[in-house]
């Protein structure tokens, strides 16, 4: 996968920032089409370069951890930018969380089911494509919302496990699981992908998207560019791509 490469590659050039290189962030996979969207529209206004390294919140979390070159973060939950924050590798006051997400069930086929009841949806023969639960946000908050459910036991063995939301995804497209479970924006980036039942709200913990600076990695061009990723612009263009605003 060409993030993750990128990620790689980023963690082997460590050897400190100067600010002549791009502007990088690190961010959740689900956030691809619309950061890259947002950073468009701020490099054609600054001519800015900036570079975007794409994966699990939690493998760019640990890329962080080991000491990965990034100026920006942006998880897919609280959890991953707790556990920087806890260990000072985030600058103080920068965090904000402007955005959320839905979960919803995906299918490529005519659901075999009753269309918009989970329980029935997902009572099928054939693998559940999530984002494994013990790492990925997009998975903890399918694992949350099926226990809510109280169908996570049955669903439970058979799931197709994936390292990201986008990756799960792609289990569905190529038809190695009839069903997945994900976020509604990346439901929404796929033309032959149908949502056949979206998750109630408060089966789940609230999917929000923190971003920080990283700490060491301030300075103008990273504040100002920060300062356009989480201001009203930015905004449009998330909730353009189905993004939760506000």
């Amino acid at each position: 996968m060409r993030s993750t490469l990128l990620a790689a590659m980023l963690v082997a050039a460590h050897g400190g920032l100067a600010r002549a290189e791009p502007i990088t962030v690190f961010a959740a996979a689900s956030l691809t089409d619309a950061l890259e969207a947002v950073g468009a529209a701020y490099g054609a206004r600054t001519g800015a370069e900036l570079r975007f390294a794409f994966a699990s919140s939690s493998t760019l979390a640990r890329q962080i951890e080991a000491g990965a070159p990034a100026h920006i973060y942006v998880s897919a939950d609280e959890r991953w930018m707790d556990d920087l924050e806890a260990q000072g590798l985030i600058e103080p006051g920068t965090r904000v969380s402007p955005i959320g997400n839905r979960l919803v069930v995906i299918a490529a086929d005519e659901p075999k089911g009753a269309a918009g009841d989970i329980g029935a949806l997902l009572n099928v023969d054939g693998r559940l494509a999530v984002g494994d639960p013990e790492h990925v946000p997009a998975g903890r908050y399918a694992r949350d919302a099926l226990e809510t459910l109280e169908i996570w036991d049955d669903v439970e063995p058979r799931l197709a496990r994936a390292d990201n939301a986008r990756a799960a995804l792609a289990l569905v497209e190529r038809g190695e699981a009839p069903y997945g479970v994900v976020y509604a924006t990346d439901a929404a980036v796929v033309d032959h992908i149908d949502v056949v039942s979206t998750f109630p709200a408060d089966s789940h913990t609230p999917i929000t998207y923190p971003f920080a600076i990283v700490a060491g990695g301030d300075g103008a061009d990273v504040r100002d560019f920060f300062t356009f990723m989480t201001g009203d612009e930015a905004l449009a263009i998330y909730a353009r791509f189905g993004f939760v605003v506000g």
